[in-house]
């Protein structure tokens, strides 16, 4: 390939072509692995890019160099790669370009909101010219309508208030910052809550009460665990009790609940106590806490009242007030969202002999729980013993089930969750064992959906 074919990049649908074939890249990183040494005595790292031609699902690239220091350090998702004299290769039958530190070449630049055309690192064999600043411009002015799709990337201000191992070898940080978590949409497959039931939480063992009382009780604590070979250069570094700045964390679903995960692309800053953003965090958590409705979800507002409840003179209290009460059996009002029934189906929702009995998921953004909804409970709850049908609608609205103009259920649409009030007492199942048998119950509550 002569000097003059420096010039010409190849798209990257092109480029997955000219197998063999020694080409010009420029892209958008959209992953990037952790460095590795490779059986010999270089180090190797994987990205994946795409542009305009090929945005999904884009194409791996293997980059060789003598050091770690020598590999592309990629700030964040979505910064831009230019590439020369790659080879095109195929492994296992996908198409990828190999990177060769004898001959080939890189520049990393900021993505979208880049101001200027000065890549922030270059690998030694790398020559700028004069057009490169064209194709960069072209790949930020697509940037602005690709949307990323490997989850939420956001920064976060934050305190840990833990850090622990759920697992072997596999540890979890629980972060907050006194704001909820946006509710998430759900999938509709009722039937799946028998066999695999939504979890209460995501460590695979519930936390301690003592622990968990020495967590706020108003904002989402956010799990968050390590991405492949980030734990040992994250886990020294993290302190309960310290705040934190997080760049680029990766949030996802799981579950139904959100999920961080610390990747490459994550940077994280230490943060003074005195520091600004840090200081409008707490000051906004307690002008919270100093409101009539500060355990209330931000998200409910406006909210429509489908639920009342016999105890409008009691505060409101937060699901995790509930779990970390000092007492065993006590009565709360809260607003939460039934993310999951037990039976699902409306025509089980009653014994042989017409008792109701079913255990309901509530939600808010601090903790999940189960609720039962029995005998006199559920009569209250539903009017009385109406039809199954009149039942199943009133459940279907409920759970948030989406349904279409004629009123039958959309297939297989997520669904919301509406915010209801309800009244819940704590009880326990064996006096012996009060707090390990404690349990909660849905009281002095009624639907009020007009169906």
């Amino acid at each position: 390939m002569g000097d003059r074919d420096d010039y010409k990049f190849l798209q990257i649908r092109d480029a997955i072509a000219a197998i063999n074939q020694k080409v010009n890249l420029i892209g958008v990183i959209i992953e990037f692995g952790v460095p590795k040494k490779t059986k010999g005595t270089d180090c190797v790292c994987t990205l994946k890019i795409v542009d305009g031609s090929y945005p999904k699902p884009g194409i791996s690239v293997n980059i060789f160099a003598e050091s770690m220091e020598k590999l592309p350090h990629v700030v964040s998702a979505g910064d831009i790669i230019q590439l020369s004299h790659v080879m095109m290769k195929t492994h296992c039958g996908e198409v990828n370009a190999v990177f060769n530190k004898r001959f080939s070449s890189f520049a990393l630049y900021e993505g979208k909101d880049g101001k200027d055309f000065l890549p922030y690192q270059v690998s030694s064999k790398f020559r700028p010219r004069d057009l490169d600043k064209k194709f960069i411009e072209g790949l930020r002015k697509w940037l602005v309508d690709f949307q990323l799709d490997e989850g939420h990337r956001v920064n976060l201000a934050c305190k840990i208030v833990h850090i622990c191992e759920v697992a072997k070898d596999e540890w979890m940080a629980f972060l907050w910052d006194g704001t909820d978590a946006p509710p998430i949409s759900l999938p509709t497959k009722f039937e799946d809550e028998l066999s695999n039931p939504l979890p209460l939480q995501l460590e695979p063992v519930p936390l301690p009460k003592d622990l968990l009382c020495t967590f706020p009780a108003v904002g989402t604590i956010l799990r968050v665990i390590f991405d492949r070979g980030m734990q040992n250069q994250y886990l020294h570094l993290l302190h309960s009790g310290k705040w934190v700045k997080f760049v680029n964390v990766l949030c996802e679903v799981q579950s139904g609940l959100w999920l961080g995960t610390l990747t490459s692309f994550t940077k994280l800053r230490y943060t003074p106590n005195d520091d600004h953003l840090i200081s409008v965090r707490q000051r906004l958590y307690n002008e919270r806490l100093s409101t009539e409705r500060g355990c209330i979800p931000y998200w409910c507002f406006p909210w429509s009242r489908i639920t009342e409840v016999d105890y409008d003179h009691v505060p409101f209290v937060t699901l995790m007030d509930v779990l970390t009460y000092s007492e065993v059996t006590a009565k709360f009002k809260c607003v939460a969202r039934v993310v999951a029934a037990l039976p699902w189906r409306a025509e089980d929702f009653r014994s042989p002999l017409g008792t109701y009995r079913i255990r309901l998921t509530l939600e808010d953004p601090t903790a999940r729980i189960h609720a039962l909804l029995y005998g006199e409970d559920g009569e209250k709850f539903f009017d009385g013993y109406p039809s199954v049908d009149v039942l199943k609608r009133k459940l279907n609205k409920l759970l948030g089930l989406a349904v279409g103009d004629d009123g039958k259920e959309i297939k297989n649409a997520p669904r919301s969750p509406p915010w209801a009030q309800f009244c819940l007492k704590s009880y326990y199942l064996s006096k012996n064992e009060a707090w390990g048998s404690r349990q909660y119950r849905i009281f002095g509550t009624k639907l009020e959906l007009g169906v």
